[in-house]
């Protein structure tokens, strides 16, 4: 398959630097992978959320601070959440969703100092190497049918819907670079309404589009404000549907963004090799992306280029 190239707007920039993209964990993630990634030549490692294989997340945590290489993540809608909490978010139980909330910010806190040098973000910036912005998204998205974690968002951020997030989010790429990355959980709205579509619903097709409009809104305000936002990477909806095991499309392109879902679950194989990430590749002008298979002995096992389905106009 062939490669995609995204069209800078600011000029020459330093030589290729590679990102390595790790989906949603859900438990797997050994020594082996710490390993791997230290001695990886990645300018950076993004962490798309769901650490965990149910709730609470801390012990997969504790196994990422070991990581040495620069890395960012972002909670997912199983990070630092009690099951119950989750349960009530997923009924969309509001009154049980709010006393189950109380305690929140400090799980949120202890996943933090849990993952040690592992930066955990939301609604926040950041400079990756060779000034490359880094916007973090909306924390524990799951979706837009509800506005999941709200009393825990509205009292850490001040958000309590998707107007006010959009409008947060929207502010925060104002104050970024001119080249940006946004790391997410789930992805944006706009890349299509069928259960392969990238963030298209899967458990329930007649939910269409699963994708978030508060990040839609980030990523017009981007493109409108002339800055080059190289990827949105995040993950959320798995890449094999859930009811018949068809393989999800995990990258688009919108002739100026490349789209990665890197929500590979479950990431390695029971025998512990075909560890997946995504490799993203900023060379110049151009951005390219790969998935990468590594053996339980380390190695590259195989590499996939993802060619992208191209999007036009999405909606706003």
């Amino acid at each position: 398959m062939g490669r995609s190239n995204q069209r800078a707007t600011t000029g020459n920039h330093g030589g290729s630097m590679k990102f390595a993209i790790i989906g949603d964990i859900h438990g797997f993630w050994d020594a082996r992978d710490t390993a791997y990634f230290n001695r990886s030549d990645y300018a950076a490692l993004l962490f798309v959320g769901d650490f965990a294989p149910w709730t609470g997340s801390l012990r997969v945590a504790r196994m990422l601070s070991a990581l040495t290489r620069p890395a960012w993540a972002i909670p997912g809608n199983h990070d630092a959440v009690t099951r119950l909490q989750l349960y009530a978010a997923i009924r969309h139980r509001r009154l049980l969703g709010e006393l189950t909330a109380i305690g929140m910010g400090r799980r949120v806190r202890q996943l933090a100092a849990a993952l040690g040098p592992v930066r955990l973000g939301g609604f926040s910036l950041d400079t990756l190497p060779d000034g490359i912005g880094l916007l973090t998204a909306r924390p524990h998205a799951m979706g837009p049918d509800y506005f999941y974690y709200r009393s825990y968002l509205k009292r850490r951020f001040g958000v309590g819907d998707f107007t006010a997030s959009a409008a947060r989010l929207q502010a925060l790429v104002e104050l970024a670079p001119r080249r940006l990355i946004i790391l997410a959980h789930n992805g944006p709205a706009g890349l299509g309404n069928t259960p392969d579509a990238p963030f298209g619903s899967d458990f329930n097709p007649a939910w269409g589009d699963f994708g978030d409009p508060d990040l839609r809104g980030a990523i017009a305000c981007a493109h409108a404000s002339g800055r080059t936002l190289l990827a949105v990477v995040a993950g959320h909806m798995h890449h094999r549907n859930r009811k018949h095991g068809a393989a999800r499309t995990t990258v688009a392109c919108d002739g100026k963004t490349l789209y990665l879902n890197a929500a590979y679950v479950p990431r390695m194989r029971r025998d512990g090799s075909h560890r997946h990430h995504i490799a993203l590749t900023i060379d110049g002008n151009s951005v390219t992306a790969e998935a990468v298979f590594v053996g339980s002995d380390g190695g590259v096992q195989a590499r996939e280029p993802l060619e992208p389905r191209t999007q036009h106009d999405p909606a706003p």
